[in-house]
């Protein structure tokens, strides 16, 4: 069985994802980041869905971007609701260079395993315009991968799985159900209360709610 790293962040995505990638015979080794993010509730999920997952490892790194700033995630900016997600601009929940950071720390995880698999659950439909979620992003991480590692050097070619890159929304929840997965174990929300209760407002809520609406199905994270 080969090895693959996963980016976990407890959300539906990359609970989705990380499943697929199991469901297609990897050994599953989660990366789960700390980089300060005012949603940190996710952590837990991360945390529970790897547990249903019976990954191999989870390894949770911190990396606090807070310094760094440039998005509402990561500073005391308002995170947008009510937003139009029709619209062309890049929103503040925007987290400068993220997915870069956060596919280079797999990429060196997977070259201390052995792995060539980097699995992440971006996706290029139902999505609030990262231009990090883009496939041409995602095949020019690849070439970075192979060019900037001595795996790569000695002859190793690194893969990025984007399995939910070309789904909606809904049928990425489709595909989970099919798996058999808990999304009452996900968290979604940018801004969630105290309680970590969804604001049901935010681009992730609005996309989420929007998801389990056209499957057909309720989301269980509002049923508990």
């Amino acid at each position: 069985m080969a090895n693959c790293v996963v980016l976990l962040s407890g959300g539906l995505d990359s609970y989705t994802a990380a499943a697929i990638a199991r469901a297609d015979g990897f050994a599953l080794h989660a990366l789960t980041i700390h980089y300060g993010q005012r949603h940190a509730r996710e952590i837990e999920s991360a945390r529970a869905v790897a547990a249903a997952l019976g990954v191999t490892r989870h390894l949770e790194l911190n990396l606090d971007l807070r310094a760094i700033g440039g998005s509402s995630l990561t500073s005391d900016m308002p995170v947008p609701r009510d937003r139009d997600l029709g619209a062309a601009d890049i929103p503040s929940t925007y987290v400068p260079a993220r997915n870069t950071i956060f596919l280079s720390l797999a990429l060196g995880w997977a070259e201390v395993l052995g792995a060539t698999d980097l699995v992440i659950g971006v996706n290029a439909l139902d999505y609030s315009g990262y231009p990090d979620c883009r496939p041409e992003f995602v095949r020019a991480f690849e070439q970075l991968a192979n060019l900037a590692t001595r795996a790569g050097v000695e002859g190793a070619t690194f893969r990025v799985h984007t399995p939910l890159i070309a789904l909606s929304k809904a049928e990425i929840i489709t595909r989970g159900i099919a798996l058999g997965l808990d999304y009452g174990l996900t968290h979604s929300c940018y801004a969630p209360d105290a309680q970590g209760r969804p604001c049901r407002r935010c681009d992730s809520c609005v996309l989420r709610a929007r998801g389990f609406s056209e499957a057909g199905v309720a989301d269980p994270l509002l049923l508990r």
